[in-house]
């Protein structure tokens, strides 16, 4: 199915990610500046793929690709043993398996003592986002370790015609994933993608820019506003605004303790609608997103 159908989940998160050349040896240990960035989860997230590394799909299209990399640490030097890696990209019909029991271009590996991973599978293309609005070929990968917010992000490739078009390629901060399209003596394109683990992270203005907006509450006649100012998400009321920090798992909280256990979680339902929980106790109030 080329159009979005399977909608599980607000489309952002963080990530921490690093490229090749981005962690050194020093002689003694592995080192980087730990460069943190963040992308957009996407709605096609499907859980529980196969744990395989290798997704070649002899029956489609697509140059073959190496995609491979260590896992670190928050201290940039550490090898991440047993970090969960996901992978899942469309083919060259600009299609994601969202349903079929082959989970195609899906899949799961484990990094190795080492910190280690790798996968083996085919390109996959540009596709049209809806409105003539393109998104460029991407590759999107999850990262989860205890002790660390699960972290997803995006890969490029330069030379793409929609990369200065889409709004998570065009950030400035998305310089550091997009690779240039580079074969082996065996003609396989080599994609090295490193990655450092943080604790938690802050969110790119792009993301921030796509949960603002007024949200209405379902079951009564009530608007919400959400708002950017200095790179943080505020709630708008009377006065100015209520600052809201990011705690993973696509959920804000107020900042300072004034407002106890309130929380709130954006997502999106099944017809693409951006919307948000507001949880505070046992109190739960849903909103949809209009503006």
């Amino acid at each position: 199915m080329k159009r979005r159908t399977f909608v599980k989940g607000m489309s952002f998160t963080a990530v921490a990610v690093s490229t090749t050349g981005f962690v050194r040896f020093n002689g003694q240990h592995f080192e980087g500046d730990c460069e943190t960035t963040t992308d957009i989860l996407g709605p096609f997230y499907r859980p529980d793929a196969p744990v395989r590394s290798d997704l070649i799909n002899g029956s489609l299209m697509g140059d073959e690709v190496s995609l491979h990399g260590v896992i670190y640490h928050d201290d940039c030097k550490t090898p991440l043993e047993n970090a969960k890696i996901e992978l899942w990209h469309c083919d060259a019909d600009e299609v994601y398996d969202n349903e079929s029991d082959e989970y195609n271009y899906r899949g799961t590996v484990y990094a190795s003592s080492d910190g280690l991973y790798k996968f083996r599978t085919q390109m996959p293309v540009p596709y049209d986002a809806g409105g003539g609005n393109y998104r460029p070929a991407h590759f999107h990968i999850m990262i989860s370790a205890p002790g660390y917010q699960s972290l997803v992000t995006q890969l490029y490739f330069s030379g793409d015609p929609w990369l200065d078009k889409d709004p998570s390629s065009k950030d400035p901060n998305a310089k550091s994933r997009i690779f240039e399209i580079s074969k082996n003596d065996n003609g396989v394109i080599e994609v090295p993608f490193n990655v450092i683990m943080q604790k938690e992270f802050p969110l790119e203005s792009a993301v921030l820019e796509r949960l603002a907006g007024k949200y209405k509450e379902t079951e009564r006649d009530r608007t919400h506003e959400f708002f950017v100012h200095e790179n943080k998400l505020w709630l708008k009321n009377d006065l100015y605004g209520i600052n809201l920090e990011y705690k993973g798992d696509n959920t804000f909280v107020p900042s300072g303790s004034s407002w106890g256990s309130t929380s709130i979680y954006f997502m999106s339902d099944d017809n693409g609608r951006s919307g948000l929980t507001y949880k505070s106790g046992d109190e739960e109030r849903k909103a949809v997103k209009i503006s």
